[in-house]
């Protein structure tokens, strides 16, 4: 079992901003499946896609929480602590 992670302490998520990688759509690739950061609400396509945009605003803006929107989906996950919290 993973430790807990003070990121989710307290947390008040954003909602998603789009319901598509918008930097995939402006490169013209797919993605597998899509993450929204849950400090910002930016969605970023996931670690399995070509890009990994959702990582890469974790490592170039620092917001360490993310959650997937896949239908049926509801866990989230740190990427500083490497927590899943579903």
């Amino acid at each position: 079992m993973n430790a807990p992670c003070e990121h989710f302490v307290g947390l008040v998520p954003a909602e998603p901003t789009a319901t598509v990688c918008e930097q995939c759509v402006e490169l013209g690739d797919r993605w597998v499946h899509l993450r929204a950061c849950l400090i910002c609400g930016a969605v970023g396509c996931c670690d399995a896609s070509k890009n990994r945009h959702a990582r890469k605003h974790w490592e170039n803006i620092g917001h360490p929480i993310i959650r997937s929107i896949e239908p049926g989906e509801t866990w989230k996950f740190c990427f500083e602590d490497m927590v899943v919290e579903r």
